[in-house]
């Protein structure tokens, strides 16, 4: 079946201009400028959608995301999830291991991939974890089917810390696949808590989490990855990048060809420690959410090109366990259905621009991760892309909250932008209600598994 998209401003490869999209069963058959052949393509296809003077967008592509399931499905699961992030103009994504069992096998990574594609929404891969104990089955992973492995050089939700030199080392200098690293060091935040202990005793405050989980945390552990990848020549991408000092470790420009990349998470952009005070745990993240000057530093390090990726870190707890002292709260938060009218908001504030945004959020994962066919507007490329109206306020609220944790850190924040509609793999997934309505996710699996073209 074809469907013409017209009337609507394609942002693409460093370029925002009129045209319309081809579409020819899960495929772009071809991106059109001019109106003599708008109108011919239009009185040719099946199916014609007038984008009514809305952004058409590439997919975005978000690669990191904890989805919970299996075995943590009371916080999320990846039907519920997936539909979030359609409905946030998310067409795909790479999921963490750090689920229960932690995906440490082949077995049970494939068990992951089998449950995606009987519910997932969006297009999906999973990470393989990493123990001490486990680098046979990390090194028997496939790079041309599976997006990376994970290391958790600091411990975070599910405890899959690996601290081990010998075991970094071999890691390096063996893994086929992308390196994805969470940095903090680990003597560095037991020091700091200590410290917090001494001072609060069990009742430390919230605001205590950006000086526990501190810059210099951040950087040992980056700077210690950093190093290895280099000895090694490793492929290593070092995720959500939360301080200043860290953003020297990075080279500027393009990702093309570099083997070491930085991602940033749009909660290090957009929260500074000064909101603690009013949102206590539901902005408690690994790594912390720091100072307001750090939050500029990012910025400033995306505008350099030493950021070159961003995402969300997508992790949902249930309002009960991040009701708890601050010791006991997890860490993480839901973020895919508000990370694009974030990003918008912030293009509106001349934070960045809105090519930049595509660059950063569809353009650079596909280039990072080299997936194949996805994250342009190309004729070849799957039909994965998003429309989004850049003048249509909105509130955010429980009612229209899809994460089913039923939560979000934003509630109460208006957004200008709105997503109107997603497709994915041609097939049209997310269409948005009138006034603040959730909007209808209009079809399940119709997500693909990513492909990689190593």
């Amino acid at each position: 079946m074809s469907l013409l998209v017209k009337n609507g401003t394609l942002v693409n490869e460093g370029k925002s201009f009129r045209g319309a999209l081809l579409v020819n069963g899960d495929r772009i058959e071809a991106v059109l400028t001019d109106p003599l052949e708008i109108d011919r393509a239009g009185k040719s296809a099946k199916q014609v959608m007038d984008a009514g003077n809305c952004y058409i967008f590439p997919g975005f592509i978000d690669d990191q995301v904890h989805f919970r399931e299996p075995g943590l499905t009371h916080k999320a699961e990846i039907l519920t999830e997936s539909k979030a992030a359609v409905a946030g103009g998310i067409t795909s994504f790479m999921e963490m291991p750090n689920t229960v069992p932690n995906t440490l096998t082949q077995e049970l990574l494939e068990q992951k991939y089998s449950r995606a594609a009987e519910v997932s929404v969006a297009n999906y891969s999973f990470f393989m974890g990493v123990s001490h104990d486990n680098i046979n089955e990390v090194l028997r992973t496939d790079p041309a089917t599976v997006c990376g492995i994970k290391i958790f050089m600091g411990s975070s939700t599910g405890n899959m810390l690996v601290d081990d030199h010998k075991v970094l080392e071999q890691l390096f200098a063996e893994s086929p696949l992308l390196i994805a690293t969470h940095c903090e060091d680990e003597a560095t935040i037991r020091r700091n808590l200590e410290a917090a202990r001494t001072k609060y005793g069990e009742d430390i405050p919230v605001s205590m989490h950006p000086l526990i989980r501190d810059t210099e945390a951040c950087y040992r552990s980056s700077a210690l990855a950093v190093e290895l990848a280099a000895k090694y020549g490793s492929r290593l991408h070092v995720l959500h990048i939360s301080s200043g000092k860290e953003l020297s470790l990075f080279q500027t420009g393009t990702p093309e060809n570099k083997k070491i990349t930085a991602e940033a998470c749009v909660h290090h952009l957009w929260f500074s420690a000064d909101d603690y005070s009013r949102l206590g745990n539901l902005i408690k993240w690994n790594p912390a959410v720091k100072s307001s000057e750090n939050r500029e530093a990012l910025w400033k390090g995306l505008k350099e090109g030493r950021i070159d990726v961003l995402a969300t870190d997508h992790a949902p707890h249930t309002v009960e366990e991040k009701s708890k002292p601050y010791l006991q709260a997890p860490s993480g938060g839901p973020l895919v259905q508000h990370a694009l009218p974030l990003l918008m908001e912030c293009v509106g504030k001349g934070r960045l621009t809105i090519e930049d945004m595509v660059q950063r959020y569809a353009h650079h994962p596909a280039i990072c991760f080299r997936i194949r066919d996805r994250g342009f507007l190309r004729p070849g490329c799957f039909a994965d892309f998003t429309l989004v109206n850049p003048d249509s306020p909105w509130m955010v609220k429980k009612e229209n909250i899809l994460y089913k944790c039923g939560w979000s850190p934003l509630e109460g924040v208006t957004f200008r932008s709105k997503v109107m509609h997603t497709f994915v793999n041609g097939k049209h997934v997310y269409e948005n209600g009138r006034g603040e309505e959730t909007g209808v996710v209009h079809s399940i699996h119709s997500g693909q598994r990513l492909k990689f073209d190593r």
